[in-house]
This record gives structure tokens, sequence and C-alpha cells, in this order.
């Protein structure tokens, strides 16, 4: 079956031949230059089936453990090629199409046609080559996206539900309690399923619904604790409409509750500052945190870990840094949004 992708390559890189047979002949021979290029469209045009049944069939067929049938092979094609380009030139005499410049025997037209084929031989092979190549590297770099996406797919699929469990056991501890918000809670995590379901299926969504989501994540939170939690957000954005990836920034804020206020016993608190200017993101997130400086080895949760490797599928330009000091958790997070592959 043809394959109408390759014979629009073969036509391409026949018309190149062609030019460059033509152009030749306006160098070398510019009073007759006419006449030379009437020849040489007059030759180009049987060398479009000649190259395509070459490459595409005789090619294929050439094998390394029958080097000798395969060098014969080659060498009855050309020869085949250079016979069938020497009678295609007498047809151009008789019919007036092909003008001879030259008083060669058959025998020497013959050879002079056999130098061209070989030529034609190099051309297409590395036109075909060039082209191979290039399509291999589209082939690979296309299949290295598509793993990509379905790794950043796949990581996401953790994190939400990794996010909604911890948000559903809080509420049940609140159910557990029989506390008077616990009504409440589950109103707001409606709100927030609603976001993860209808708003975050794309690539993108504007800063302001991540900052949304962030501050009912934290109202959610906070119903869970008395009057003794500090909780501090504040953001300085330059353009509320810019894209980021949905809840890219959730789990740093999750982080800070789950796996610090919650293990603090004396005055908890989160401190959460946000700053995007000239398509720089710079986030600081402090929380307590019963941990001793220089003591504790920072050990990444889930949450963390599959941020870290978002990251490195998204942007090549990015910085996440955890660090542990006294009675307080300290995560930084420095992104430039124009890097984004």
């Amino acid at each position: 079956m043809l394959d109408a992708k390759r014979i629009r390559f073969y036509l391409k890189v026949s018309a190149a031949y062609l030019f460059f047979w033509i152009f030749i002949a306006f160098v070398r021979e510019p009073k007759s230059s006419y006449l030379w290029a009437l020849n040489e469209i007059w030759h180009g045009i049987y060398i479009f089936p000649l190259m395509y049944f070459f490459f595409e069939y005789t090619i294929p067929e050439l094998s390394r453990k029958k080097i000798l049938r395969s060098i014969i092979l080659i060498a009855i094609q050309l020869f085949l090629f250079s016979f069938v380009s020497h009678v295609w030139r007498e047809f151009g005499i008789i019919f007036f199409i092909h003008t001879p410049f030259s008083t060669l025997s058959s025998c020497q037209q013959v050879g002079y046609q056999f130098g061209l084929s070989l030529f034609a031989v190099f051309f297409f092979g590395l036109a075909r080559h060039i082209y191979n190549h290039t399509q291999l590297k589209h082939t690979a770099q296309r299949l290295k996206i598509e793993k990509q996406e379905a790794e950043l797919n796949y990581l996401k699929s953790q994190t939400n539900p990794h996010f909604l469990f911890n948000t559903l056991n809080n509420i049940y501890s609140l159910a557990r309690d029989k506390s008077n918000v616990a009504p409440e809670s589950i109103l707001r995590l409606s709100k927030i399923l609603r976001y993860m379901l209808y708003e975050t299926s794309g690539a993108f969504i504007a800063v302001e619904q991540e900052i949304k989501i962030i501050n009912d994540y934290i109202e959610l939170e906070k119903l869970r604790y008395d009057d003794s939690l500090y909780v501090n957000f504040n953001y300085n954005i330059e353009d509320m409409k810019q894209s980021l990836p949905p809840l890219l920034l959730i789990p740093l804020v999750e982080n800070a509750f789950k796996h610090g206020v919650s293990e603090t016993r004396a005055n908890p608190f989160v401190d959460i500052h946000l700053e995007i200017k000239n398509r720089h993101l710079n986030m600081t997130i402090k929380n307590s945190s019963s941990g001793i400086a220089g003591l504790d080895e920072v050990k990444e949760n889930i949450g963390l870990s599959n941020l870290r490797r978002q990251l490195e599928l998204l942007y090549t330009d990015y910085d996440l840094s955890v660090k542990q000091e006294k009675m307080q958790f300290i995560s930084i997070l420095k992104i430039n949004l124009a890097s984004h592959v």
C-alpha cells in the first residue's frame, strides 16, 4: 500500500533534485540554458518513480547476512537505472524534447548515465536519511512528552485523593467530637470538591482561583482549632489573571497544617506569603513545629515528593527548599513561570 506521506516526500526531493540540475545548467551554459533546463526536466520526470522504488522496495530487501546478494541487487538496480535513463534520453531526442549536446556512443552514454544514477542515489539517500532522522527525533520527543504527561496525570491523581482523604479525616474528627462546626466543614469541603472536579481539568487556571482554593482550605482547617491558632495569608500578585497549573501550591499549605500545626501543642501558627512579579513566583510558608533545628532530618511526605516531581516536569527554572528550624518549619518555593516546558 502506497504511503501518501512518503510520496509527498519523494516528490519534494525530486523537485529539489531537478532545481539543482537546472541551476547547474544556467551557470554552466547560460546561452543555451533554456535547452539545458528542458533536458533536465525531461531527465527528472522518471527520477521520482525510480528513486521511490529503489529506496522503498529494493533497500528494505537488503540483508547483512546475504552481502553478496545485496551487492548484486544494488548493482543490477543501478545498471537498470542507467539503461532506462539512456532509453529515456533517446525517446526525448526522437520527440524533439531532449537536445543532444554530446556525441557519445551508446555505451559511453550508459556509463555517463550510470554516474548520474549514482549521484541521484546519493542525493535521495542523504535527503531520506535526514528526513528519517528528523522523524525519529520528533517521534521520540512526542513519546517523551506523552510519558511526562502520563506521569504528571498520575501524580495529580495521587495528590488529589491524598488531599481529600486528609480533609475527610479532619471532618471525621469534628463529627466524632460532635462539633457544631461539622456541618460547615462539610459545606466547605463540597466547595473544594466542586472546584477540583470542574475547574482543575485544564492545564492552567488563573492565580485568583488558586488563591481562592487556598483560602477555602485555610478556613476549613481553622474550624478544627480554637482561637489559639494564628493563621496569616498575605499575597502580592501583579496580575491575578496570569496562569498557574491547578492545585500546584496546595501541597505546601496542606503540609503546614497536617505535619506542622496538628503536631504542635503550644502557640500553633501558619504564616504564608505569596508574591508573583514579572512572572516570578515566590512563596514562603512558616509553620509551628515540634522539631529541633539540626537534629531532625527533614523527611518529605507524599505531598512534597509529588510536588517536587511535578515541578521537574512542568518547569526548567524553579527551586523548592524545606528546612527545620527551632520550633518552626519553613518551606520556600521559587518558580520562573516563563520557564514552563
